[in-house]
């Protein structure tokens, strides 16, 4: 990562907003300084289709009256040369250096490659460190699904998946009731447990210490199998191509109530049959370079897929809380608390596309009774206060490279909203500048299931194709489903 900009006295910097409650002059947190760390250089990107064309000017009024009411997004980070700590310093920020509005012809052919290529070329270069660290880009173009796009890049020093998302809701309003926040369903944090009997203690201990044990070995070496899917060393400094399928929210809630299963286990139960699918494929290409393929299974045996799976360690897990917070314009509880647990994937083809949910609720249901997540967190700060950041970042970077790919999954609201003064059709957020070649982001938005895939086409040539075979693969489970329920 280029340098920070460096200081010798952090004196505040004449700023045009009130900043008696901001971070000026605090040290980043240990985890913010790790995204500075090579391999962990990671920016969120989120995707907006507007409804309406965009007008610049209403969407810097409103980012005025939102995104910087917090102070890390009017702050730059600084490198305090007596002390050696990287520091939040305030700084008077012109929106023209952040909001970027290209001219576009009228004629483009393909607008929707269009705004695909020109995503692709924000995720590969950096931000300019002398200033803030976000930017957000306005195409006022019609595609499949919009009338324009929004892109935005935050550098994940600033905030997790769980503050962007409670910022972006703060800064929006109910369509239906233009002067309401978004709503967000209650969800329980993993953490918040009950008084448990022994047989439950003695299996969180167990599920515990196999995943450390686990982790320990990833980052020294234990490695997934070299699949199609597994990128090379160095893959973070690659460009992305980003993709979004979107399903529908009530054919997920038919196919989890069917299975008495959670919407976080179909969500993954379709990303590993999609996996699945798509690995066959690659390799029975390869098997069939001189013919067509034909389709049958080409899937070796034993495969070791892991997903770094992210988790908000947060004592509550409910955004609503985050929002309201964020409306009133205060940091506390903001920034990076994440955790993550290695989430191993069962990859194959089956007979009943049911197995899927069955194998995905049975992994995530040892995952929660686990504190995997919170160790990596508690660990992760315990080496950067007494080796320093770039021991953690050595080690962090050993996991994504000796692991496959990473999955997230944030609920979003049940509202249809409007953001910087415009509808939303869609919102899609995801990563780029990890070390894994593959990202997949699951969303929900109104009545919406949406998959985001941030793909690096050095190792995965045909991301579309994957996209394709997630959406089959849920077509096949919710096909399954009904044909059961005939049955009965």
């Amino acid at each position: 990562m280029d340098a920070l900009p460096t200081y010798k006295s952090l004196k505040p910097i004449k700023t045009s907003r009130d900043i008696s409650n901001s971070e000026d002059g605090q040290p980043l947190s240990p985890i913010a300084r790790l995204f500075h760390e090579p391999g962990s250089n990671v920016y969120i990107v989120g995707i907006f289709g507007s409804k309406t064309k965009i007008d610049p000017d209403v969407a810097k009024a409103s980012l005025v009256k939102g995104l910087l009411k917090h102070p890390r997004f009017s702050s730059l980070q600084a490198l305090d040369e007596e002390t050696g700590e990287v520091r939040w310093v305030a700084t008077e920020v012109n929106l023209d250096d952040h909001v970027v509005v290209p001219k576009l012809e009228s004629n483009i052919e393909s607008p929707d490659m269009f705004v695909e290529d020109y995503i692709a070329s924000l995720t590969n270069p950096k931000l300019d460190k002398s200033k803030p660290l976000w930017d957000l880009h306005i195409l006022n173009i019609k595609t499949s699904e919009s009338e324009g796009v929004i892109v935005y890049r935050i550098h994940h020093s600033i905030g997790d998946g769980m503050s962007i998302m409670s910022l972006l809701l703060a800064c929006s309003r109910k369509v239906s009731d233009p002067m309401a926040l978004p709503t967000i369903p209650e969800v329980r944090n993993s953490s918040q447990k009950k008084k448990i009997g022994f047989w439950a203690a003695l299996q969180l201990i167990w599920n515990t210490l196999v995943g450390v044990i686990l982790f320990v070995a990833t980052s020294l070496f234990l490695k997934d199998t070299k699949t199609p899917l597994k990128g090379p060393v160095g893959g973070e400094n690659n460009p992305r191509r980003v993709l979004k399928l979107t399903t529908s929210l009530d054919d997920v809630k038919l196919v989890k109530n069917a299975m008495n299963a959670t919407i976080n286990d179909v969500v993954l139960a379709v990303t590993e049959a999609g996996l699945s699918r798509y690995l066959n494929r690659r390799y029975g290409e390869l098997e069939n370079d001189k013919g067509p393929m034909k389709w049958k299974n080409y899937l070796p045996k034993n495969i070791r897929l892991r997903a770094i799976f992210y988790v908000n360690i947060r004592p509550a897990a409910g955004l609503q809380d985050l929002v309201a917070m964020m409306d009133k314009g205060s940091p506390a509880r903001w920034g990076n608390k994440i955790g993550y647990v290695l989430l191993p994937f069962n990859i194959g083809l089956r007979e009943d596309p049911l197995d899927y949910i069955h194998q995905a609720k049975a992994a995530i249901n040892r995952k929660k009774a686990s504190l995997e997540s919170l160790f990596a967190y508690i660990f992760t700060k315990f080496l950067i206060k007494f080796f320093g950041s770039k021991v953690a970042g050595h080690l962090n970077y050993k996991v994504f490279c000796n692991t496959t790919l990473w999955f997230s999954n944030v609920p979003g609201t049940g509202d249809e909203i409007a953001f910087c003064g415009h509808e939303l059709a869609y919102y899609a957020p995801t990563c780029c500048g990890q070390p894994n070649s593959l990202m997949i982001h699951v969303v929900s938005y109104a009545k919406k299931i949406i998959y985001i895939i941030s793909a690096d086409e050095g190792t995965i040539p045909d991301p579309h194709q994957l996209s394709d075979d997630l959406e089959e693969s849920f077509k096949l489970i919710k096909d399954a489903v009904l044909a059961r329920k005939q049955i009965k």
